[in-house]
């Protein structure tokens, strides 16, 4: 079992950043592959990025490629989802995930934060 808690979401100007954390606790961290997924009010969760195990591989969604990047400190046990230039479309409920699998596909994940929100003011 993986609890993930995250955390940095906030209010900011379009334009702006913002770091989200995500820490992991119980089984060994280093062993999965981490995923920020985000959910827009009245739109499905959809993929944002993805990191194996290792952090030698990411991916990121067409949307936010060259403006955000994903990174991890296994010895923190923590994820995070650096977010420039930020977009007022990218306002959502950002969630991170882990799993065995490196995917962008939500239904891969065995194991989800509680999220945490992030609004971008136009």
């Amino acid at each position: 079992q993986v609890q993930l808690v995250e955390s940095g979401g906030g209010l900011v100007q379009a334009g702006g950043s913002l770091r989200l954390s995500c820490v992991a606790s119980g089984r060994t961290f280093s062993r999965y592959n981490m995923g920020w997924f985000r959910q827009a009010p009245g739109k499905e969760r959809e993929f944002v990025a993805t990191i194996s195990w290792s952090g030698y591989s990411t991916y990121y969604a067409d949307s936010v490629k060259g403006r955000f990047t994903i990174s991890r400190d296994n010895a923190k046990n923590t994820v995070y989802l650096q977010m420039n230039s930020l977009e007022h479309e990218d306002t959502a409920v950002y969630y991170c995930a882990a799993d065995d699998r490196m995917s962008p596909r939500l239904g891969e994940y065995d194991y989800w934060g509680q999220g945490t929100q992030v609004t971008v003011s136009s």
